[in-house]
């Protein structure tokens, strides 16, 4: 499930917004300062930001123009067609008056989700980043060069990282991208992976589930 990251000093603001992508199942993360959202930014690479302008710290302008490759909409009671405008063109994919509704912003959070998913060129979930470039994985600063099959099976995995996959649906998935895979073959492959990763992080990603399949690590 996709994270998002929630920048809004005013406390019963960002609780009402928690509330409301709790109940969305989102995975959320809380900043209170521009200076606090950039740390998480880094640690956490979440999928989606909701942002303030007006904090403390650094403003939400600041931020903008720092962040990059991660989709930003602004929540703020700045309503002038200038400040839209403006933070428009410097990154922000989209803009909210406050007050605003529940149901509008939940829809616009799901767009931006999407659109995002399609047109970005690599998947990502904590320290890694999977991109669809010559099947190449970034731990970190680290470029692992993966086979097709494992960048087939970790694709999967990375897209549906909130569920167990069972190994025949596995097949199934990773067949639009490779048939050089089968179920004997599987543990093989999966193990490899485990290995590369493993070279460059302490992390474990990979689960395996007992008689099940496999699913990436919460």
């Amino acid at each position: 499930m996709a994270k998002i990251l929630i920048v809004e000093d005013d406390v019963s603001i960002h609780n009402l917004i928690k509330e409301l992508l709790i109940k969305e199942k989102y995975i959320i993360l809380d900043a209170f300062s521009g200076t606090e959202a950039l740390l998480i930014i880094e640690k956490e690479n979440p999928d989606l930001i909701l942002l303030d302008l007006m904090l403390p710290g650094l403003n939400g302008e600041e931020i903008i123009s720092k962040i990059h490759n991660i989709p930003i909409i602004v929540i703020s009671a700045k309503i002038s067609i200038k400040d839209k405008v403006n933070n428009l063109l410097n990154g922000a994919v989209d803009y909210l008056t406050k007050p605003f509704n529940s149901d509008e912003l939940v829809a616009r959070i799901k767009v931006h989700l999407r659109n995002n998913k399609v047109k970005n060129d690599e998947l990502c979930y904590k320290e890694l980043r999977l991109l669809n470039d010559n099947f190449t994985l970034v731990i970190n600063n680290d470029k692992v060069r993966l086979t097709r099959t494992e960048y087939a099976i970790l694709k999967q995995l990375l897209i549906n990282s909130n569920q167990v996959i069972p190994k025949s649906k596995l097949l199934d998935l990773i067949s639009q991208d490779t048939q050089d895979c089968d179920e004997n073959s599987l543990k093989v492959h999966i193990s490899n992976l485990k290995k590369k990763i493993n070279k460059y992080s302490n992390k474990k990603y990979i689960e395996s589930v007992w008689g099940i399949g496999y699913k990436i690590y919460e």
